[in-house]
Formats: structure tokens, C-alpha cells, sequence
């Protein structure tokens, strides 16, 4: 009787220890004295950048622990320095997320050797907004409607952060679907760097978010310096129905593929990821504080005030969605490697 009993104190204690370190005390523990670090693959001024910002302004209130913020720059390849640094260097402990463009999945689909990660592997945490791409060209250009872009006399250039990015991978999608003549210059820092290019003459245009011509493009947007053309999304923005879609331009099933592909890779534009191989409960952790601090009032108002859009998409969506870019048919594949991996000098 006596060594029942000690047998069974001993096993109580032991579940007490095994239920102690599950414990939400343990977890409110977890990011106290802590600091989270969000790398974005771009450069200062773009939209990821102003994503990445605010949400290290206001995570902590759904952290337990509270845990420093920084945000940190890691620009380079088009973000893909950074992703593969998340995928690859990175402990999957909880205090690193990364930024990183969704179309770089494609890349490695396609066979890019530079992109060294599986997409299907990393924890998505969400997106702030869905990614809606809108096409604009600078007065110098000529262009202020769909037409003059079709018979322009020469290919417009579009600056472009580089392959696997939505400001690269787009305009060569419409340039092949459509038939439109265009020259994407690849290499921007970010979607600042691309931008200012734009609006001192050195190229003609720039395809990017709305989000961002009605944020940090704003005013050259109000002054007519740069003009809306082309929506490349399926659906129309609601507030700029009169821009016409690209859709309504193919004429080809082909040319129909290329742009739901583009629209599917891209819409999920902005995610929010950490390494392979994180605990489920950290990663629920951190998929929970990232939906409610994209719908935390103070956080929606800064927002709205600065006019950036907030329609968060939780993490498990992202995850089937940018999973699903891995069952494309082979014949698509390769049509895509056609026209988005870099070519070999």
C-alpha cells in the first residue's frame, strides 16, 4: 500500500511538472525581457516597410511578455536575401518574423537555384491586406489611358524591384498575356526607390498596390504626376472602377491563365512569416496577435488616417493559398519560367 501510494504521489507530481510548462503562466513569461525582430526584404518607404512598422508599433499589446520590437532592413534579390535568410539561418524560436514578397514562391516552383526554401514549409502568420496591383505612368510618359499604352511607339519602361516581387512579376505577365509594349527594369532597392524613378523621368512607369498610390504616393497621385491605367487584379478596386482590368484585354485562354496566376501568386502579397519547424502553440501564438493587432482600433484609425489599407487575412488562408501554387500543371510551369525566372548571362 505504502509503495501504491508513493507511486501515485510520484505521477501526480509529474503531470503537475508536464502541466506547469504547458501553463498559460509559462507562456505569459515566454517574450517578457524579450525583443521581436522584423526583417523586411525591402528598403525604407515602401508599403511592406510601413506594414512591418505599424505592426511592431502595436504587437506587443497581444504578445504575452510584451516583448522590445525592432524592424530591420535586409534588402537585396528582390527580398529574397532576406527570405532565405528567415528559411535558413534563422531559430525558430518566436523573435524573428520575416517580410518578404508571396511571388517569390513561384520562383521556386519554377526551379530559381537562388530561392532556397520551400514555400510550403514556412509559418504564415497572415497578410495586413490583400495586395490589389494598379499600373501608372508619369506625364512625361504620354500615357494616360489603356489605348496609348497599346500603340505606344515604344516599349514604356517600368521600374521593378527585380524577379519574384509583384512590382517585376506582374508587368512581364501583362506584357506577355496582353501583348503590351514594355521594358521591365529590374534592380530597385524597394518600391521608393522605384517609384522616385519614375517621377524624375527615368523610367515611364510603375506597377505596384493601390495601397500605396493612396499612401506614400499620394499627393503625386492628387497632382496628376502619375496617372492610373491598368488594374491587373481580377476584380476591380471598389473605390477605381473606372480603371479598366486587364482581364477584359485577353484574347487568348492562355493569356487568361497568365493573369489568374498572376492575380492568385500576388494577391497575398504581403505575407508575414516565420522559419520551418516553429512549436504549433508559438506559432498560434503569434498567428493570434498578428489578426488582432491588424484589428486593433488604435492601430485602424493611425491607418485610416494614413489611408493604408487593413483587411487582414489570417495565417492558415495564406498557407492554403500559397500551398496551392505548388499543384500548377507542368505545362504552366513552364510557360512561367519563359517569362519570370531571370535569365542566365
Amino acid at each position: 500500500m505504502k509503495k501504491a501510494f508513493v507511486s501515485v504521489v510520484a505521477a501526480m507530481v509529474s503531470i503537475g511538472f508536464t502541466l506547469g510548462a504547458q501553463s498559460p503562466v509559462s507562456a505569459q513569461d515566454y517574450y517578457k525581457d524579450k525583443t521581436l525582430t522584423i526583417v523586411v526584404g525591402y528598403s525604407p518607404g515602401g508599403s511592406f516597410d510601413l506594414y512591418a512598422r505599424v505592426l511592431g508599433r502595436y504587437i506587443g499589446r497581444y504578445l504575452p511578455g510584451n516583448p522590445t520590437r525592432i524592424v530591420e532592413n535586409m534588402t537585396g534579390a528582390g527580398g529574397l536575401i532576406a527570405a532565405n535568410h528567415l528559411y535558413n539561418r534563422v531559430k525558430p524560436d518566436g523573435l524573428t518574423v520575416g517580410a518578404w514578397a508571396s511571388p517569390l514562391v513561384l520562383q521556386h516552383i519554377m526551379g530559381n537555384e537562388a530561392a532556397q526554401f520551400d514555400g510550403r514549409k514556412f509559418g504564415y502568420l497572415g497578410i495586413p491586406s490583400p495586395y490589389e496591383t494598379v499600373c501608372t505612368f508619369n506625364q512625361q510618359s504620354g500615357i494616360v489611358k489603356m489605348d496609348d499604352w497599346i500603340n505606344a511607339k515604344r516599349p514604356q519602361k517600368i521600374s521593378a524591384i527585380g524577379p519574384g516581387t509583384s512590382t517585376s512579376d506582374i508587368p512581364k505577365l501583362l506584357k506577355t498575356a496582353l501583348n503590351l509594349p514594355m521594358e521591365v527594369i529590374d534592380g530597385y532597392k524597394g518600391g521608393a526607390d522605384a517609384r522616385l524613378a519614375v517621377e524624375s523621368g527615368e523610367v515611364d512607369g510603375y506597377c505596384g498596390s493601390w495601397g500605396t498610390v493612396e499612401t506614400v504616393w499620394r499627393s503625386a497621385y492628387d497632382s496628376k504626376k502619375i496617372v492610373p491605367v491598368l488594374q491587373a487584379s481580377l476584380k476591380s478596386h471598389p473605390k477605381y472602377k473606372q480603371i479598366p482590368l486587364a482581364i477584359t484585354y485577353a484574347k487568348s485562354e492562355e493569356a487568361r491563365e497568365l493573369l489568374v496566376v498572376a492575380d492568385n501568386a500576388h494577391s497575398a502579397q504581403f505575407p508575414f512569416s516565420v522559419p520551418p519547424g516553429m512549436a504549433r502553440d508559438r506559432l498560434e501564438i503569434l498567428q493570434r496577435a498578428f489578426i488582432r493587432t491588424f484589428k486593433d482600433p488604435d492601430l485602424v484609425a493611425e491607418a485610416k488616417r494614413s489611408q493604408l489599407d487593413i483587411d487582414p487575412v489570417d495565417g492558415p488562408t495564406i498557407t492554403k493559398t500559397l500551398s496551392s501554387l505548388y499543384d500548377l500543371k507542368p505545362a504552366t510551369v513552364a510557360k512561367l519560367k519563359d517569362i519570370l525566372l531571370p535569365k542566365k548571362k
